[in-house]
């Protein structure tokens, strides 16, 4: 699976709206007033895909990451446990008022009945969403990881055959008195078989089953769609049988609605357009809040005398408990995101302002101008550049990012430790002694010649490489005329070959000799690859671009494309020209603040070597970022600037470890504590990263990689 292609899953996104939608109706019964009939058939047949649908979804994404090592399952399964377990807790203190007013804390009240709800049924009645994916996740694991795919989902589809007796199919589970003791019996444990036990694990096996079957061959939409259309008749009409017969005893599992959601959900991944996590996290809002509006909604009705029409009309009641809910979700989310992008506060010295909306633009940008199978691989060392490494690659991997590049083996592990999913290649050598290390973190290690493989294998350690061919960047890398050198690489038993790359030197140039260099190095590699293929060796996936490989060569069709500097919103000089067309736009402000204020009489000397001296009166603004913090000290009265209150100031003197010194003369009220904007916008001004590099006769690849510790990254969503 591509990042450019089946990893942008706008089709799943925009149906977990619907499915919101739907989950309300359950709740509000829309059609009631019309026609009893039509409401059913709406509300308890149609509207039931919309939980299954949300459990697909966690299965599709959640186990097709689980694979051999147990104890990376189980600290995925540990991690998924607590974002959900958390959300299911707020959730209770959130109707624990409504909870109280409708007495549920009777004397029928017990603890059994306490844990019973927890476990199963749910505080409130819509609540039982969470227990159940909580419970289904842990039974699907359990048996994902011990048995076949296909014998997962027999085991979870026989529980769901169990559950439909406990509830649409009821009434052939009394017809038997022996059947019916056992029902009574598992209801006295749990209020409904609709749950995590039953319910849950056969969808969510089937999302993930889907999840891992749909790489392998393409897919056409109109079998699907047909046979959507099949089974979703069918299952209206099981709905309406059941009903007119009166045999059920609830009506959320239905024989038809399994292969009506296998149709549905593969029908939905044919959705074009990118992810949208904003819809992912307001149909959970929705969800969530839905019940909360429909009491709002009854109260006022009740305190405005308007009953009849807002609560008993249930179209209207059904608008506008979907409004409200809609209303107070967003608002919810921008309350919620204003309390977490923190803002630096008033006693930070220095921060750099990582924007990551600019980030999944440039992401989209980039996926866009990509051939079709060509998928990103972020290339997020020296800490993404700058931007925090572990923390760029986990808002990456919400974005459906999942290979990434590094330069050590300690980056990578890093990026493991913090959770990070997907592939991460070592580009650079690692000492062949922690092969150990390479494997136990899932690691993609590069091997830069015959001789380094052989020290690799004669370890007896099983691990994934890459092999990087030297077309003519002399640097690490077989050569590429090494033709036999570079085919024994892959042929030793412990080295598992997962790709086969190149660097390009001179991709930046548009200068004709550095073009036809250029074009000299892919003819090299592509010749090597096809002498592999020769001797019946498979190279696996290919890599040849790097952010300008891509601007400039943006035609070559290879696998992945190694995206740096440029996915961070940069080029890597002030003035550069490139062939491809895209928006970037800058990730990273830089910023610090004044510290002091003063006055200065001319002919008096600031900074070390009285490297300054005022040609007038002068005011000067001390500020708190120096060399230590990764302003070159070769801005030294290099003509170069900062931004105060929106307006340009030269950097005066020669920059110190751990501050500077501005002119401010011309500035009226700078004030200690005034923000200092060195790379970013203040105001209708801006200074570019290339602007602050050029005369430090540096590049923006060394000018935001040599940012400091102390400089606290402050991430913006």
């Amino acid at each position: 699976m591509n990042a450019g292609s089946e990893k942008q899953y706008g089709g799943l996104d925009r149906f977990r709206i619907m499915a919101a939608i739907l989950v309300i109706a359950i709740h509000t019964s829309p059609l009631l007033s019309i026609s009893e009939w039509a409401d059913f058939t709406l509300t308890r047949t149609i509207a039931r895909v919309a939980v299954p649908f949300f459990f697909m979804c966690t299965g599709f994404f959640f186990l097709q990451k689980l694979g051999t090592d147990s104890h990376r399952n189980a600290s995925m399964l540990k991690q998924f446990l607590w974002k959900v377990g958390k959300l299911y807790l707020l959730s209770i203190l959130l109707y624990l008022p409504v909870n109280v007013y409708a007495g549920y804390f009777t004397d029928q009240f017990t603890v059994f009945s306490a844990v019973k709800d927890l476990l199963f049924n749910g505080t409130l009645y819509h609540l039982w969403y969470f227990p159940g994916i909580m419970l289904g996740v842990c039974i699907s694991t359990f048996l994902y990881t011990r048995l076949s795919a296909w014998n997962t989902f027999w085991v979870t589809l026989l529980l769901y055959g169990i559950g439909l007796l406990g509830d649409s199919y009821f009434g052939f589970a009394q017809m038997n008195p022996y059947v019916d003791s056992i029902y009574q019996s598992m209801f006295t444990l749990f209020d409904y078989t609709r749950n995590g036990i039953f319910f849950a694990p056969v969808f969510i096996v089937m999302g993930g089953m889907i999840a891992n079957t749909r790489r392998r061959k393409k897919k056409k939409v109109v079998p699907y769609a047909i046979g959507l259309g099949l089974f979703g008749s069918m299952l209206v009409m099981e709905g309406l049988l059941l009903h007119a017969y009166q045999l059920q005893r609830h009506d959320s599992m239905y024989i038809f609605l399994i292969p009506c959601m296998y149709f549905l959900f593969q029908l939905l991944l044919f959705g074009k357009g990118s992810n949208r996590p904003t819809l992912r996290k307001l149909s959970l809002y929705v969800y969530v809040i839905h019940p909360l509006c429909i009491v709002l909604i009854r109260a006022a009705a009740k305190v405005t005398g308007l009953t009849p029409l807002l609560v008993e009309n249930s179209l209207v009641h059904f608008t506008l408990v979907m409004v409200l809910s809609f209303v107070l979700s967003v608002m919810a989310i921008k309350v919620i995101q204003r309390i977490r992008g923190k803002k630096p506060d008033q006693t930070g010295r220095a921060w750099a302002d990582i924007h990551l909306p600019h980030l999944q633009h440039n992401v989209r940008e980039f996926q866009r101008v990509l051939p079709k199978d060509c998928a990103v691989m972020a290339v997020v060392k020296a800490q993404a550049y700058g931007h925090g490494g572990w923390q760029i690659a986990r808002f990456l991997n919400k974005l459906g990012i999942d290979h990434f590049a590094v330069a050590t083996i300690d980056e990578g592990i890093e990026l493991r430790k913090k959770g990070v999913k997907g592939e991460i290649l070592v580009l650079g050598y690692t000492d062949e002694r922690r092969i150990r290390q390479i494997a136990r973190f899932r690691l993609m290690q590069t091997v830069v010649d015959d001789e380094y493989a052989q020290k690799l294998n004669g370890y007896n350690v099983k691990i994934s490489v890459h092999i990087k061919i030297d077309t003519g960047m002399g640097r690490l890398g077989e050569s590429w005329d090494h033709t036999e050198k570079i085919a024994a690489m892959y042929r030793y038993k412990n080295l598992q070959v997962c790709g086969t790359f190149t660097h390009l030197s001179v991709a930046d140039s548009l200068e004709a000799s550095d073009i036809e260099y250029t074009t000299n190095q892919i003819a090299r590699f592509q010749k090597g690859i096809e002498q592999l293929k020769e001797k019946g060796i498979d190279p696996q996936k290919l890599h040849v671009q790097s952010s300008y490989g891509v601007l400039n060569y943006g035609e070559l069709q290879y696998d992945y494309a190694r995206i740096g500097i440029a996915l961070f919103g940069m080029l890597s000089k002030q003035g550069d020209k490139v062939k491809t067309s895209v928006d970037l736009r800058p990730v990273l402000s830089l910023k610090a603040r004044v510290v002091q204020v003063k006055q200065v009489e001319k002919g008096a000397s600031v900074g070390y070597g009285r490297a300054h001296t005022a040609q007038k009166d002068s005011k000067i603004a001390i500020v708190s970022i120096g060399y230590a913090d990764g302003v070159p000290r070769m801005l030294s009265d290099a003509g170069a600037t900062c931004l105060i209150k929106g307006k340009r100031r030269p950097i005066i003197g020669f920059v110190c470890m751990d501050q500077l010194i501005v002119d401010i003369t011309d500035i009226e009220e700078v004030q200690r504590g005034d923000v200092v904007t060195f790379i970013g916008r203040d105001q209708e001004e801006g200074i570019t990263a290339e602007e602050m590099a050029q005369p430090c006769k540096t590049i923006t690849n060394e000018l935001v990689s040599r940012l400091g510790e102390r400089v606290t990254r402050v991430y913006h969503n």
